[in-house]
């Protein structure tokens, strides 16, 4: 490839990550004006299904669109999960019943999956013979996600309020389709004609015990109890998949997730931290959110804006980071300052958050966070990239989105569990929700014990990300052996390797 053709590709995988993210978040602060629109009067419990649909379909496929990656070559992998996406995008702006627009989230969804771990493998294929490391476009892609991620809900408010509920997924027609276009024109990647085998059985035990760990995460507690038949029996089904599904991958020939990867220290150590940064960073945006809405008052959509000190967080830390590594800072030393510094940004939140904190000292710690977790967004992949085998670059790089994805569920279930118990314990009315109904005396003793749950739930962020801390330590101090993944050896394997 030409560098013109590099750069015009590079920019076509960041559009794809926006794509990914926005559709992830977009969809949180419209869901009142899709259910008037659909369902006036019946669809709000169907409003978890929303999100929950294209969650399932999109860690499901995960662990196969790495493997598929490494058989068939990046570029069909890419521009299939476009094209799947947009599908699924079409459908949900033309469907007339919450039914049908929660299966068309679950086509979106199948694409969507693809977008943002596969676009990491095209990223790290699109690197030049003379650049050492992917930092150049993994930390632009992280840096774009985070502040999708951030500004999501905001603009998905924006145009349900002054447009059309539809257009949440009408806009990404015109973005996709360019998309496409240049994916198809100027990707130029090896591609494997080797017949080799895929292991869809794995797969299928993959999906089947990541959407169980999503249900029980999404249902426990709030649907039905955590000792009903159906959480345990969802439960056990689970258990007994994963089960199934490492002895699938210790006998098949070409497993989707292959176990040698875990004897990798940094492969090992970077799916770890991005499991426990998953889970705090939905910590972070979704109980600040939650804090400001019921403590304080402030609108859903008003609230969406103090997401965006976050976002500049992020986009200070992608300005500095080409400095930094040319300073001699590595992916370790990124993944060490990144953890610690998201640690006291929790531990700021849990002592300062209360029924009258300055909001301006909210946004303060909002952005050291955002700081803290760019540091981590695309240096993490990164990490796993160039310590893994070259011939396995799609299933470890989809592999560390994959736990991601169950981490953000795992973290969401964990720390409302902790809000609600606690409020319960130390609240009136025994229930948040009913919150707003009390007056008085009985209203600030509410908003006190809410409080004060929150911060149990940012504290327990900061143990969360001390924990990665701990973990930083562990990886080595030097670069991965040259048997691992020397991207500038990428451009010059076989097809077959």
């Amino acid at each position: 490839m030409t560098e013109t053709q590099r750069k015009v590709a590079f920019v076509v995988c960041l559009l794809t990550i926006v794509l990914a993210l926005l559709d992830m978040q977009i969809v949180s602060a419209a869901t009142v004006p899709i259910v008037r629109d659909l369902d006036p009067g019946h669809g709000i419990d169907k409003i978890p299904w929303l999100v929950s649909a294209y969650a399932l379909a999109s860690a499901a496929l995960l662990p196969l669109y790495g493997k598929l990656c490494d058989v068939v070559g990046p570029k069909r992998v890419f521009t299939g999960a476009i094209a799947t996406f947009l599908l699924g995008s079409a459908l949900c702006g033309a469907a007339q019943s919450m039914a049908q627009l929660i299966a068309a989230r679950a086509v979106q969804g199948l694409g969507g999956g693809g977008l943002m771990s596969v676009t990491m493998v095209v990223i790290a294929h699109l690197k030049g013979p003379e650049e050492k490391s992917a930092d150049r476009g993994t930390n632009l892609g992280g840096l774009i996600a985070g502040g999708a991620m951030a500004v999501g809900p905001w603009i998905g408010g924006l145009l349900a309020d002054h447009a059309n509920w539809r257009w949440i997924f009408y806009v990404n027609l015109p973005v996709g389709v360019a998309a496409l276009t240049g994916a198809a024109l100027v990707l130029k990647l090896p591609e494997h004609h080797v017949r080799r085998p895929v292991d869809y059985a794995g797969a299928a035990l993959a999906a089947g015990f990541s959407s169980a760990l999503l249900l029980v995460t999404d249902w426990g507690g709030k649907r039905y109890a955590w000792t009903s038949p159906v959480i345990t029996g969802i439960l056990l089904t689970g258990v007994a998949a994963l089960a199934l599904f490492l002895w699938r991958q210790l006998r098949a020939p070409e497993p989707v997730l292959p176990l040698p990867l875990f004897k990798i220290r940094e492969v090992r150590l970077g799916f770890a931290v991005q499991a426990i940064m998953g889970g705090a960073m939905m910590c972070a945006i979704y109980y600040v959110l939650i804090y400001l809405q019921v403590a304080r008052g402030i609108t859903s959509s008003s609230a969406g804006l103090y997401l965006v000190p976050m976002a500049a967080g992020l986009a200070t830390v992608g300005l500095l980071t080409g400095p930094l590594t040319a300073r001699g800072w590595t992916a370790r030393t990124f993944t060490l300052t990144g953890t610690a510094t998201s640690a006291v940004a929790f531990a700021l939140l849990a002592t300062t958050t209360a029924p009258h904190t300055s909001l301006w000292l909210i946004r303060g710690e909002l952005f050291l966070a955002g700081a803290g977790f760019g540091q981590l967004v695309g240096q993490l992949i990164l990490l796993v990239q160039n310590a893994a085998p070259h011939h396995q670059l799609g299933v470890a790089t989809s592999g560390i989105r994959f736990f991601q994805t169950l981490g953000n569920a795992l973290g969401t279930a964990l720390f409302g569990t902790v809000l609600a118990r606690l409020y319960a314990a130390h609240g009136p009315g025994g229930d948040i929700s009913t919150l707003a109904r009390l007056t008085g005396a009985a209203h600030q003793d509410g908003v006190q014990a809410f409080t004060d749950a929150t911060q149990a739930v940012f504290w327990g962020g900061a143990a969360l990300m001390t924990l990665a801390a701990v973990l930083a330590l562990r990886l080595p101090t030097s670069p991965p052996a040259e048997g691992g993944t020397p991207k500038t050896a990428l451009e010059h394997q076989p097809a077959g390797a």
